[in-house]
């Protein structure tokens, strides 16, 4: 027999990687699209999308690249890059990642595609690592209450001062800023104050605070502890001061000199802000790293973001959860304190794992270290007669050089050493864990001095130490067992491991979670993100030593723009949130340009999510909620009536498309022309963009600004809450409005734009490798096919499952866009059976359940992705099937409505071995599915009894005797 000749060119090609990312093959989709009614993914995808909005031409992409071509050129970008030894500080440092962390967390999918834990009783491991980093910061800062993260040190300080304006005595005045502070931390938080009418003042607060700011009054302030410049100084004067003005007082403190100094707390600051990027964290360029803030107890209930406290489940067992989720922006709004949505939850659970592997002593250990080579450098300068112009300071040393800086500069660059030109006469020198003796004699080198390494020696024991015997720490810090326990990489290993198997993330199964997109994070997509050449850069090294990543990031946002049909692109918000409030300041800046400032009025559907509308009152706008029909739709009639009574006040629309009820409205071009003939923008929002990628494009229907999540549709992991990207993409007159950088002009627009919106020029760079390797993989024709393979998997969900649950909202034909809402609203009515009991349900069955309760109350939201294979949609569909069955029986009384499988769920192996007073078997209960007993995930609590928590508000480590008890 003869055996058919493949050709090479075939051979050569190999699979495209398309076939692996998406699910479905080619028979699955033709099972599929049976069930759905259509023949072809295009004939579904006519059917489905609006012709009005469907794009007639293909993306200009280049071809999809296989992993090992991607990878390839990925590694010669990397090569482009120039990994010099980077002593500039400003908050970034250099830091060894533990390899026990970095393989087992930052490299491990059990961590990096966790979502965030809105199902407690199935994210205990991850919840348990943020309890750690929230109680480090806590320790460490001397305030007693942490949040879970927040997105960079800049705008953790803007938070801060929204939080003084919010809780303080004074109700107006101005936000104090010290001079030593961050320039970027200055510079985001002018940003964020101009919108809301907050002026900032920043002085030299090292005299105290300055009498005529003090007549106009003060409602908070900001201090720097070290300072820029790396001073070490005594606060408590000025913030005595301070508080007799009746002013907050935030510190933005370095975790890392906090182990020796006195912490914000005793120093009387009401709150402390920082990044913990220092703790193991690499600098990638600028982030993603995980902000901190911590509190005084009267302020802990209005922290913004994320907050993970101890609760009870139903064994009144301990049992941790996110606490006071009555917060979040989706029932706040625009009541809402801060558009804050998500945390760095990956960078936070590193920083604390940090903390664990090394224990209070390690890190002081750390710290030592590092002081005690910028106390023998700033010696080895003033004996070679330089000035070094603070005798205190822990890592920084800032040395004057008349007319020289530029000249040094240069010099150390050439040995391999980046410092920080503050200005034409002074430089800065940061220390770090990194630090090593050749370092010093470099720096000593570049200044013209003795470079002799050997002299370490003798100026080490002749140096004393710079830090102020004032402020040396006495308390102690991280005394909790699990700070001391794990010193041997065993015990780290195993540790790790516990808390991953405690989880569920996509590597065990489906996470149907609608609007949030949980969707295949390839591995060659995430490789490169821990090569050095990417990690290891400082996001104000000089340009041409990042010229591979600075190409990178053009090429993504060249290519972000061509999918989305707009013309320019900031990679520089480092959340959705954040993107958001980029896109709603441009429209506020360039209303401004156009002499209108008095456009205010933001319509919103009242469907939307709600940090749209939190987003909206930061960037200085008056919400205006537009009614939403009952087929999902914006309500046509309601939002012309309100156009017209706004039009010449109307600012901009905010919508989210396809709609966030799961459907392709039919007249989003019409409702978009109707918004610009009365003077406004159209935004809209990108958080379902996973359906129009290679369909179509926001800035050819009408759209003038969107924010993109590249943590959904880009495949960037959610990391269990964190991180994200969330680029602002706009038409070209908006363009000159996107955000700007102080450190780094070619960061944004000529001007400046809007300002900084987080603290490094390019955001979460560290991370964009992901989904520049996901677009070369993937090309025009992958990207396409995966839209429609994922509209054509809620379809197919919507379809097995609408005989057993209503599908609540429709478009032409039935269909909906790639996510599908069910109504268990009719279930809870009949049989008392809830979302939550269905939610709770599912891990039973071995699944993380859908979004509860969102867009609408007692609801669920069903999003497979195009990553899901049809045995994992139909495991799924089988087991609500089987969910709905439970349904009945407790309908028709053979359960009781108080005790049957749905309202116990979920159910622990240490429940099925103790006594069984249920009307149901231990089979019924633990293994409803089968074939599932062998690979059975066991939640490691039962459900968790969150108002106990809340109103017993603990929010790190427990002492082992609640434990115990």
């Amino acid at each position: 027999m003869t055996v058919p000749r493949t050709p090479l060119t075939e051979l050569e090609r190999g699979t495209p990687f398309a076939a692996r990312h998406i699910g479905p093959d080619a028979a699955a989709q033709a099972k599929m699209l049976a069930q759905v009614g259509y023949g072809s993914l295009d004939e579904l995808t006519a059917a489905a999308v609006p012709e009005a909005i469907r794009s007639a031409e293909a993306l200009r992409l280049p071809d999809a690249a296989s992993e090992s071509e991607a990878l390839a050129e990925l590694r010669a970008l990397a090569g482009r890059n120039q990994v010099a030894h980077s002593m500039i500080g400003l908050g970034y440092h250099g830091t060894f990642t533990p390899p026990v962390i970095l393989r087992n967390v930052l490299e491990n999918p059990a961590w990096y595609t966790a979502y965030t834990p809105y199902q407690p009783e199935i994210s205990q491991g991850r919840l348990e690592a943020l309890l750690n980093f929230q109680t480090v910061v806590a320790d460490l800062t001397g305030l007693p209450t942490a949040g879970a993260s927040l997105l960079d040190e800049g705008t953790a300080a803007a938070e801060a001062m929204a939080l003084a304006r919010r809780v303080g005595k004074v109700r107006d005045g101005v936000f104090l800023v010290d001079a030593d502070c961050l320039p970027q931390t200055i510079e985001v938080v002018r940003t964020r104050a101009e919108p809301t009418g907050v002026e900032v003042v920043v002085a030299d607060l090292d005299a105290g605070v300055p009498a005529e700011v003090a007549e106009r009054g003060v409602f908070g302030v900001l201090l720097q502890y070290p300072g820029a410049s790396g001073a070490v100084r005594d606060h408590r004067a000025v913030i005595e001061r301070a508080h007799e003005l009746g002013a907050v007082v935030a510190v933005a403190a370095d975790l890392l000199a906090l182990t020796l100094l006195t912490s914000p707390g005793d120093l009387g600051a009401d709150i402390a802000v920082g990044s913990s990027q220092r703790f193991g964290v690499p600098m990638g360029f600028g982030g993603p790293h995980a902000g901190y803030m911590s509190v005084r107890d009267a302020y802990a209930r209005s922290l913004p973001g994320r907050l993970v406290g101890v609760s009870r489940d139903a064994e009144g067992r301990p049992a941790y959860r996110l606490a006071l989720q009555t917060r979040e922006q989706h029932i706040r709004r625009e009541k809402a304190t801060s558009n804050i949505c998500t945390a760095q939850v990956l960078l936070a659970v590193m920083a604390g794992m940090y903390a664990v592997h090394h224990g209070p002593d390690g890190l002081a250990a750390i710290a030592r270290r590092t002081h005690r080579y910028a106390a023998l450098l700033a010696a080895g300068l003033r004996a070679g007669g330089v000035e070094v112009v603070h005798d205190a300071f822990f890592d920084t040393v800032t040395a004057r050089v008349p007319g020289r800086a530029a000249e040094i500069a240069e010099a150390a660059r050439a040995a391999g050493v980046n410092l920080r030109e503050t200005d034409a006469d002074h430089l800065g020198i940061a220390c770090d864990e990194t630090t090593g003796r050749a370092q010093l004699a470099a720096v000593w080198g570049a200044f013209g001095l003795d470079a002799d390494a050997a002299r370490i020696e003798g100026l080490d024991a002749e140096t004393p130490d710079a830090l102020p015997a004032t402020l040396l720490r006495d308390d102690e810090y991280l005394t909790h067992p699990v700070f001391h326990r794990h010193r041997s990489e065993t015990s780290m290993l195993r540790y790790l491991r516990r808390l991953a198997d405690r989880d569920y993330a996509l590597d065990r199964g489906m996470i149907p979670l609608g609007s949030c997109t949980m969707k295949l994070n390839a591995t060659a997509e995430m490789e490169p993100i821990t090569w050095p050449e990417f990690a290891g850069l400082h996001p104000f090294a000089p340009a041409e030593q990042a010229e591979g990543f600075l190409t990178l990031i053009r090429e993504l946002e060249d290519r972000l723009a061509e999918i989305t049909g707009y013309d320019r692109v900031s990679l520089q918000p480092n959340a959705g949130s954040q993107g958001e409030l980029a896109g709603l300041l441009a429209v506020r800046a360039y209303h401004r340009a156009n002499g209108e400032p008095g456009r205010t009025v933001c319509l919103i559907p009242s469907s939307a999510h709600g940090t749209n509308a939190a987003s909206a009152v930061m960037a200085g706008m008056r919400v205006v909620v537009v009614a939403t029909g009952e087929n999902g739709d914006v309500d046509a009639v309601d939002l012309r009536a309100k156009i017209d009574r706004h039009r010449d006040e109307l600012a901009v629309l905010m919508v989210t498309y396809p709609s966030t009820h799961g459907v392709f409205e039919e007249d989003i071009a019409a409702i978009c022309a109707a918004v610009h003939e009365a003077g406004g923008q159209v935004y809209v929002d990108g958080a379902n963009l996973n359906a129009l990628v290679g369909l179509a494009r926001p800035g050819h229907f009408g759209a003038d600004v969107s924010h993109l999540n590249l943590h959904k549709t880009f495949c960037i992991p959610h990391g269990g809450g964190g991180p994200g990207v969330g680029p602002v993409a706009v038409r070209a007159h908006l363009a000159p409005y996107l955000p700007g950088h102080p450190l780094q002009p070619a960061a944004g627009p000529e001007g400046g734009g809007i300002g900084p919106i987080a603290a490094a020029p390019w955001g979460s760079a560290g991370i964009l490798p992901i989904s520049w390797a996901y677009l070369r993989l993937m090309g025009a024709d992958g990207l396409r096919r995966a839209t429609q393979v994922a509209v054509l998997g809620a379809n197919y969900v919507a379809k097995r499952l609408e005989p057993h649950y209503p599908v609540l909202y429709t478009g032409p034909g039935g269909l909906v866009a790639h996510e599908c809402v069910i109504d268990v609203r009719p279930l809870t009515k009949a049989t008392g059976v809830t979302v939550d009991d269905i939610a709770k349900r599912l891990i039973d069955y071995g699944f993380h359940a859908p979004t509860m309760s969102f867009p609408v109350a007692g609801t669920l939201m069903i999003e497979p992705t195009e990553s899901e294979d049809l045995p994992e949609l139909d495991r799924f569909c089988e087991a609500m099937i089987a969910i709905r069955a439970e349904i009945d029986r407790v309908g028709t009384g053979e359960w009781p409505k108080d005790d049957n499988p749905l309202r116990n769920a979920p159910h622990t192996a240490e429940q099925l071995t103790g006594d069984w007073p249920h009307p149901y078997s231990r089979a019924e209960a633990a293994f409803p599915a089968d074939g599932d007993r062998q690979d059975k995930y066991w939640p490691p609590v039962r459900r968790i009894d969150g108002a106990f928590g809340d109103r017993n508000l603990v929010c790190s480590c427990p002492p082992v005797a609640d434990y115990a008890g």
